[in-house]
């Protein structure tokens, strides 16, 4: 058994039900064989008390009947002594039998006939009793036991017991009450050879069903009192059956009462175990939902509460920690792209500076002065594409940040497209449409971000532009905004690539495919600028504008109208 218990770990429900069976089942079970064994002996006790009283009681209304004979005889004698003539005492006697009629016979009769009477002795329900007069004859009195016997067991509970009254000398029945000759002729046939005289003796061979017997000398008759099988069951075996049956209802009430609890019990205990799986498995969001009632024990619902803020605790670090990861994530992207994009993008201009730098720091030999000035023109551009380059690096915390700052001012869009159309760089020399040349719009914006942003759109559509096809920088008014757009011919890129354009080291070629040089900052630099100056920048491609780009910028009357 212990082995097993070592191997197996019992649940709650089985623990539950041995600690009951060991503390509950076991004592009450030892307690009701040991209640039941002293109610049991308390009740022999108390029917050999009864039998032993009942005797008594029956002993003692045979005296009170013997003493009343006694006595109206001897009465009856005192009167008989002034009646000299024989005719009047005879008619004396005549009135005493018709005055009682328990007397059969009155007679005064010699002592030579007192033999003769003996015989009503034999007979059923008579008995006879006699007195000697002064004379020497006797007063005979032949009695009727029949009243005796409806009168002998009037002041006792007669019940189901049986009770019998019989001679000494020859075991005859005088009177009985419930009567059974089998019963009669056992208790007989049970009473011992040595009789104690008048006094109540308890024997048999049933300790449940005892039996009584007094045994009187005057007059020489024994007295039993038989306790039967229906008292007994009546008194022991219906007591026993209450205790039995209350020990019953109490074992069934505390298996209900622990069961109850037990279900309630194991249920939020499952609860725990079901939150303490779904954590384990990396779900952070489950909370334990207890069964709340009367059963529910203080420190489950107090586990309950401290276990679900608990998980409310891991689930808000597991989320930060999520978007910590993602961050993180989005860092070493960019950290990749940068390094990438200074790896390839840099080494160019950087190449072409040292290149040039070491030819012109030659000593052994000679460059005429237009190689002279070639030079340093390559130079010069390279370290201004270089210079550009890091200044979109250097622009992407401020703009992730919200740390721009900006001089709104009314600016005249027309001057910043001329301006910026002077710093882009167009070595391809593609034609440049600008149909914003007409326009005298102002806007609020920051003059020097905005020459930024364009000449980033229109550097971007110069470069990615298809053939000899022109960009077209083109402008409308919609909605008390302005909006300049700047297109270029080009395939039509799908609209999932639309959505990441604005993207950081984002292009339009990938790098398998890549015919440009650039960053892959543009876009993204160009959305953080305007957006801060309270624009928006929108980006379409179809078949009728090919690759283009809107900028909506707030109109300087909106500014007036806040004022």
């Amino acid at each position: 058994m212990a082995k097993f218990f070592s191997k197996r770990r019992l649940k709650i429900a089985e623990q539950i039900i041995i600690v009951i069976f060991f503390a509950v089942i076991i004592p009450m079970s030892i307690s009701g064989i040991i209640i039941n064994n002293i109610n049991q002996q308390s009740n022999r006790a108390q029917l050999r008390e009864a039998a032993v009283m009942i005797a008594n009681i029956v002993s003692e209304e045979v005296d009170v009947f013997q003493n009343s004979v006694r006595n109206e005889l001897n009465q009856i004698v005192n009167t008989l002594e002034y009646y000299n003539a024989p005719e009047k005492a005879e008619d004396y006697l005549n009135t005493v039998i018709k005055g009682m009629r328990f007397y059969k016979k009155l007679e005064i009769i010699s002592p030579k006939e007192l033999l003769e009477y003996k015989k009503y002795d034999l007979e059923e329900n008579m008995t006879v009793a006699n007195r000697r007069l002064k004379d020497g004859n006797y007063l005979v009195a032949v009695i009727d036991t029949k009243d005796l016997k409806e009168n002998l067991f009037n002041t006792i509970d007669k019940g189901k017991r049986q009770i019998y009254v019989i001679k000494n000398s020859d075991k005859k029945l005088l009177a009985s009450v419930n009567f059974e000759e089998d019963i009669f002729e056992n208790s007989v046939a049970q009473l011992p050879k040595n009789l104690k005289s008048d006094e109540t003796i308890i024997y048999g061979n049933i300790k449940n069903q005892p039996l009584a017997y007094h045994k009187k000398t005057n007059p020489d008759v024994i007295i039993i009192v038989n306790t039967t099988e229906d008292v007994t069951k009546h008194l022991i075996d219906y007591n026993r059956d209450k205790i039995l049956l209350s020990i019953l209802i109490t074992v069934l009430a505390v298996f209900f009462v622990v069961g109850l609890y037990t279900s309630y019990l194991y249920t939020n205990i499952r609860q725990l175990f079901k939150a303490i799986i779904a954590i384990s498995k990396g779900n952070y969001s489950r909370r334990i939902r207890l069964l709340t009632n009367i059963f529910t024990p203080f420190e489950i619902v107090f586990l309950g509460n401290e276990f679900n803020r608990m998980i409310s605790q891991i689930h808000k670090s597991y989320i930060q920690l999520k978007k910590k990861n993602k961050e993180l994530k989005q860092l070493n992207e960019f950290r990749s792209n940068m390094i990438d994009t200074v790896s390839h993008e840099f080494r160019t201009p950087l190449t072409s500076i040292q290149g040039y730098t070491s030819r012109l720091l030659r000593q052994d030999i000679e460059i005429d002065e237009e190689t002279k000035q070639k030079s340093l023109k390559i130079i010069k551009k390279q370290a201004e594409r270089l210079s550009r380059m890091i200044e979109d690096i250097l622009v992407i915390p401020d703009i992730e940040g919200t740390r721009l700052n900006f001089d709104l001012k009314p600016v005249n869009i027309s001057s910043v497209i001329d301006t910026s159309l002077l710093l882009v760089k167009n070595n391809v020399n593609r034609e440049i449409v600008n149909n914003v040349v007409a326009c005298d719009i102002n806007v609020l914006a920051d003059t020097d971000r905005l020459e930024q942003v364009f000449v980033n759109l229109i550097e971007n559509a110069v470069k990615y532009a298809k053939g000899d096809s022109p960009v077209i920088i083109d402008y409308e008014l919609r909605e008390n905004r302005l909006v300049i757009s700047v297109k270029n011919d080009y395939d039509i890129i799908p609209r999932e690539k639309l959505k990441t354009l604005f993207e950081k080291f984002t292009r339009i070629d990938d790098s398998t495919t890549r015919t440009t040089r650039g960053t892959g900052l543009g876009l993204f630099i160009v959305k953080g600028l305007i957006e801060a100056m309270n624009g928006e920048v929108r980006v379409y491609s179809n078949e009728e504008c090919g690759f283009c780009v809107k900028v909506y910028l707030p109109l300087e009357i909106e500014e007036k109208v806040y004022e």
